[in-house]
């Protein structure tokens, strides 16, 4: 269940040109949050920062009662969070959303990310165990690669990609997927990020026959469901409905999804 919550910034660093990393202490978020979830920030007071942002929880420290966002600037309410200092209260709510699935019944498991979009995903590699992980992440250029330490501690195999060639392969990160499909196969395939990225990996895991979950990423109001600005189209039968990706998701059975063209 998600609660409002005022607790304590940890810490806060930059980790790469508009990106940063903020550690909060919450021993409720720490105990009952799992990959997959978000949390609703509230920014700032006053009318310029009225709504909540959405963001993914990154990593989570059951023992230490912590657990890190990140975030990158878009506007004025992630621009004031970012100014936020060690020691003072952030207020949010959480922990939200449908987590992905843990299952122990898949054991060679893959994630694939682009840009903000690989972060929920490092939560995942970490919480699974016992289990075959590699990990495919796009970035724009190299100084938008952060946390590989994390990343390459949490994967058995790490494949990174860059739209310029400045580290790893130069061009789109499905690329590699494709290309290490030809050899190995998988039981899931996790993907966040940029909506047509996520229709080719489904489109790629719907031609291989492997099962795929996808984290949807939204403009939200309320995070709750009771607004619609997260609307997305979801089956119903041969019929379709609405779905609300704050409280029906963030996280989908691809074949749940009505991707529009």
């Amino acid at each position: 269940m998600s609660k409002v919550l005022k607790e304590k910034i940890y810490s806060i660093e930059k980790l790469a040109p508009n990106i940063f990393k903020m550690t909060v202490e919450s021993e409720y978020i720490a105990k009952n949050a799992v990959p997959g979830k978000f949390v609703n920030v509230k920014c700032g007071e006053g009318i310029n920062a009225l709504l909540r942002r959405p963001i993914s929880i990154c990593s989570i420290d059951r023992e230490k009662h912590t657990f890190d966002i990140v975030f990158q600037l878009k506007g004025i309410g992630t621009e004031i969070l970012s100014q936020k200092q060690a020691g003072a209260e952030v207020d949010l709510i959480g922990p939200l959303g449908q987590p992905f699935d843990l299952s122990d019944e898949y054991k060679n498991i893959a994630v694939i990310g682009g840009g903000i979009g690989v972060f929920p995903l490092l939560s995942l590699l970490k919480e699974k165990k016992s289990v075959s992980k590699t990990a495919f992440l796009g970035f724009r250029n190299k100084e938008y690669i952060v946390l590989m330490d994390e990343f390459k501690s949490a994967s058995d195999r790490l494949f990174i990609s860059t739209d310029d060639g400045s580290a790893g392969h130069k061009g789109l990160i499905i690329d590699l997927l494709e290309k290490d499909l030809l050899e190995n196969n998988f039981d899931l395939i996790y993907t966040c990020g940029p909506l047509p990225m996520i229709k080719k990996v489904v489109e790629i895991a719907n031609k291989n026959g492997i099962k795929c979950q996808v984290s949807l990423e939204q403009r939200m109001g309320c995070g709750i469901g009771a607004c619609l600005v997260c609307a997305c189209k979801t089956k119903l039968g041969d019929e379709w409905e609405y779905s609300h990706v704050c409280k029906d998701g963030p996280v989908f059975w691809s074949d749940e999804v009505i991707f529009d063209e």
